[in-house]
């Protein structure tokens, strides 16, 4: 099994914003799939579809981005999943808007849904997906910055980048190496 997880705030009201762009990914990876959310366990709305025959689980934490690892952490026990089974997709303030880059383990590098993560699972080794949304411009807060939606003058760059994401996810749910996940989608 695989468990794929997007990082975001629950809520229409935060929908549309940068720091709900894992939930974004996670979405149009359940689209592809036809796959729905019809489950709610540890806090968290759930879809499971299959590549071949690997099971893979999309999760959407409820607990607010800072709180993450409260249903990431239980989820992972339950169903046996080990760190590296996990795929992490989530907003990355340090990248250009519609950049990704993918990383096997690390520090929550300031965002604190990875350090809640990091805080639940006990550990910093976990595959993720990071999604550029830039840095503040002006004299924007970066509370406000994530918490707004994009540009429209960047619409074309997100959803490319929501693609590559998703695709890069998907790539490591067909069996391949996060190695080899990283070495073709690194840099999109």
């Amino acid at each position: 099994m695989k468990m794929i997880v997007g990082l975001g705030n629950p809520g229409s009201k935060y929908q549309e914003t940068k720091h709900n762009i894992g939930f974004i990914t996670i979405d149009e990876i359940a689209h592809r799939y036809h796959a729905t959310f019809n489950k709610s366990q540890f806090e968290a709305d759930i879809a499971e579809f299959f590549i071949g025959t690997e099971k893979i689980m999309l999760v959407k934490p409820l607990t607010f981005m800072n709180e993450s690892g409260r249903s990431v952490g239980p989820l992972m026990t339950y169903y046996g999943v080990e760190e590296e089974e996990l795929i992490v997709i989530y907003d990355d303030l340090d990248l250009d808007i519609g950049k990704i880059r993918l990383r096997e383990k690390g520090s929550a590098g300031g965002h604190n849904g990875i350090k809640s993560l990091i805080a639940h699972l006990g550990t910093n080794v976990f595959p993720r997906i990071k999604i550029g949304i830039g840095r503040p411009i002006g004299s924007n807060t970066v509370i406000h910055h994530v918490l707004t939606g994009f540009p429209k003058e960047k619409h074309e760059e997100i959803l490319l980048a929501v693609k590559n994401a998703a695709d890069a996810a998907i790539y490591a749910c067909e069996g391949h190496t996060f190695v080899d996940t990283m070495n073709q989608f690194n840099g999109k």
